[in-house]
């Protein structure tokens, strides 16, 4: 088993978007900021009015961080390192390379006056916990076995009190772990949200630990809001989110003012670890799997796009965080979109949270150890007798009327399917596992540079 960089690399400027996440630009006398598109997209000057992340820690669990960036400074925990030992904060060059630059797209605030220079984050407010697991340089493919499996990592990160974790990594063709999958129900005994990427290979095999139950599974998206061709996809993806031309800090001084310029479902991964920092800021009371939900339930498609929801490119579209913050959304389960985890009704250990919106009767029911077999035959024998009253009831009805049609104004009509307050037959369903719509995806521009 082993893993593979979500690779990311130098491209050409950015082109202008349209009809996708938001309209309004944000105000900058800096080019690299205006290079962040994402952030103009997403209106992200009036997200930051709402919610900016403050009090979450968001872990992120990759190559070690630049803490002394001028747009990180003061975001960034110690840490640690699980190649070294040490601290994971002090990240330079290739060997802090990739970690910098999720890093600074979930919890970057710029520098110089107002911080209106440099590289902002979606969630500015947020801290960083950097863990260190030595990814690669250039894309190599280290052996686990050599240095670690990510599941001591992610212990890690929930013990430190982390509430989001973002994995910008994966290993394709591998199957996660009874030691990961321990690790991440770890996590998600503590309410922590775990977010990976889909991968960068455009095909259809899971990675781990994108692909494992229980973890956000992200794809990546262009500036028109349509599916990067190299985004993986499948049934496990739930979202998508800003992945092409790609502006964040580095940690290599050769680059050019310390930025670059790049695609990857890594940095997808992060947008929408940002986004749940800014959630989980703003509805602390709300559960890990809630925070899921209402970025699902807010989530868009691009325009003129015709799908069954969850498509396996696009999850359930793409992230639109001022809605996430502002949509009235009904909670839902404890669990939101992930399965309950083995021996509880949900991550929060009560039996009915996987049912959220019903009564509790049925936990009354199983919680009642000590009714007797007479109660019980005397409670079939009742049930048995009032369906007998029914039946003769119906029979009787039937031959009066002679009939047995459908109710007033058809199957179609008020009430009924594709009728006013019926049940629509294209209706999104959340949570169901759909096929993806089918048809090929927008190619991309002539000019890619290769993803991370």
């Amino acid at each position: 088993m082993s893993f593979t960089r979500t690779l990311r690399a130098v491209s050409g400027a950015v082109v202008a978007g349209a009809l996708l996440f938001g309209t309004a630009p944000v105000a900058s006398a800096d080019q690299i900021r205006n290079d962040q598109w994402p952030l103009q997209k997403f209106d992200a000057e009036s997200i930051w009015k709402i919610s900016t992340g403050k009090g979450v820690t968001v872990a992120v669990i990759d190559s070690p961080v630049d803490a002394s960036h001028p747009d990180l400074k003061g975001s960034v925990l110690p840490g640690k390192s699980f190649v070294t030992g040490g601290r994971a904060d002090q990240g330079s060059g290739d060997d802090g390379e990739h970690g910098t630059a999720m890093a600074s797209l979930i919890a970057a605030h710029g520098h110089g006056a107002g911080g209106s220079d440099g590289v902002k984050g979606l969630a500015p407010g947020a801290k960083i916990l950097p863990i260190a697991i030595g990814m690669p340089a250039h894309g190599e493919i280290p052996k686990l076995g050599e240095q670690m499996k990510y599941a001591e990592a992610l212990k890690y990160a929930v013990d430190k009190g982390a509430k989001v974790v973002n994995m910008s990594f994966g290993a394709s063709g591998t199957d996660v772990t009874p030691e990961e999958q321990q690790a991440i129900d770890y996590a998600r005994k503590h309410d922590v949200l775990l977010v990976a990427a889909s991968g960068n290979d455009g095909v259809d095999t899971p990675q781990d630990p994108a692909g494992a139950p229980g973890v956000l599974a992200v794809g990546a998206v262009d500036d028109h809001g349509y599916i990067w061709q190299k985004s993986n996809y499948g049934p496990y993806v739930k979202l998508a989110a800003p992945g092409t031309r790609i502006r964040s800090a580095s940690a290599m001084e050769e680059a050019k003012g310390k930025y670059h310029l790049a695609n990857g479902t890594s940095d997808a991964t992060a947008y929408v670890s940002a986004a749940a920092a800014l959630i989980r800021s703003k509805f602390p009371n709300l559960t890990a799997g809630q925070v899921a939900n209402r970025l699902i339930k807010t989530a868009g498609i691009p325009v003129g796009k015709h799908m069954q929801l969850p498509d396996q490119h696009y999850g359930y579209g793409f992230i639109k965080p001022y809605s996430a913050l502002t949509k009235n959304v009904p909670a839902g389960p404890k669990d939101g979109p992930f399965p309950a985890l083995k021996g509880q009704g949900g991550a929060s250990g009560n039996p009915s949270s996987a049912t959220a919106g019903n009564d509790d009767s049925a936990a009354k029911i199983n919680s009642d150890k000590g009714m007797s077999t007479g109660a019980i035959i005397g409670i079939v024998g009742g049930v048995v007798v009032i369906l007998v009253i029914i039946l003769v009831v119906v029979l009787v009805a039937k031959k009066k009327n002679g009939r047995n049609g459908p109710p007033p104004g058809g199957y179609g009509g008020p009430g009924g399917p594709g009728g006013p307050g019926g049940f629509m037959p294209n209706q999104q369903q959340p949570y169901q596992q759909q096929p993806g719509a089918p048809g090929s995806y927008p190619p991309a521009p002539p000019t890619q540079p290769p993803g991370r």
